[in-house]
């Protein structure tokens, strides 16, 4: 058996490919990504309009009787469902998308590696859908039930549908990306960048810092504010703790290999 460059042993699937190959493997799963997008888009399309209206559903029903949505601009009946089934299809095709981008990397990695990738690209995917799941189900009745509230008397509330997917699109994108905190956490400390220790120490910055970001992502209000912030130092938290585990289950798969 040949060995790496660090004096690692390298495994049966580690060999060298000429650049055009690489390039054309990436070339076939990026088709095979667009490919999965088409497919979800064209099964999602159809019922496009429902799916506006489930999504629009926490703030139509907090709406006085009689208010309605309203739609500003011409085309907006017809593009606002098209970009909502756009990028559902791009929601619902990411495990097959992040299977094509791990099929083109893992070749190129060791068997731990392998061990700790592959539960770490299943969680996120995870992490990322419970983080919009989040949003629509806990964030948005409270967010909507604020603003719906605190307008001035005689005001008649009568929502844009492209103004509201375009501001719930960057809620869902918002805490999902906040949910991937954990999976952050865990490739800092992996890749020997920080450790546990030194992010415990932190604490008390990581948990301003999430205020800020929760201020910075979310509406002006203290309630969307909150509700991003809390949960991301709880991932924070999370994140810590199996950080320590997986350095663990490395440095005990290691140790035998420089003995």
């Amino acid at each position: 058996m040949t060995s790496q460059p660090d004096g690692k042993p390298a495994s049966p699937e580690h060999h060298e490919m000429p650049l055009i190959e690489h390039l054309l493997e990436l070339r076939n799963r990026l088709l095979k990504m667009v490919l999965a997008v088409v497919i979800c888009f064209a099964a999602i399309y159809p019922f496009a309009n429902d799916l506006y209206l489930w999504l629009s559903e926490p703030i139509r029903s907090l709406l006085p009787i009689g208010q309605t949505m309203i739609a500003t601009d011409v085309t907006s009946p017809f593009f606002a469902p098209l970009k909502l089934a756009l990028v559902l299809a791009v929601f619902a095709a990411i495990p097959i998308i992040l299977y094509q981008l791990w099929s083109f990397v893992a070749p190129g990695l060791y068997a731990h590696e392998k061990r700790l990738a592959f539960p770490l690209l299943f969680t996120s995917v995870l992490l990322f859908y419970a983080g919009a799941a989040f949003a629509y189900y806990v964030v948005f009745p409270l967010v909507f039930g604020f603003f719906t509230a605190i307008g001035p008397e005689g005001i008649v509330e009568l929502p844009d549908i492209s103004s509201y997917l375009n501001f719930v699109l960057k809620m869902f994108f918002a805490f999902g990306v906040a949910f991937e905190i954990p999976i952050a956490t865990v490739l800092l400390i992996l890749t020997g960048a920080t450790t546990p220790a030194d992010l415990a120490a932190k604490r008390p910055y990581v948990v301003v810092a999430c205020f800020i970001i929760g201020m910075m992502l979310t509406p002006p209000d203290i309630i969307s504010q909150t509700l991003l912030a809390v949960p991301m130092w709880i991932l924070f938290e999370v994140g810590i703790i199996f950080g320590r585990l997986a350095k663990r289950e490395v440095t005990e798969t290691d140790e035998p290999a420089g003995e």
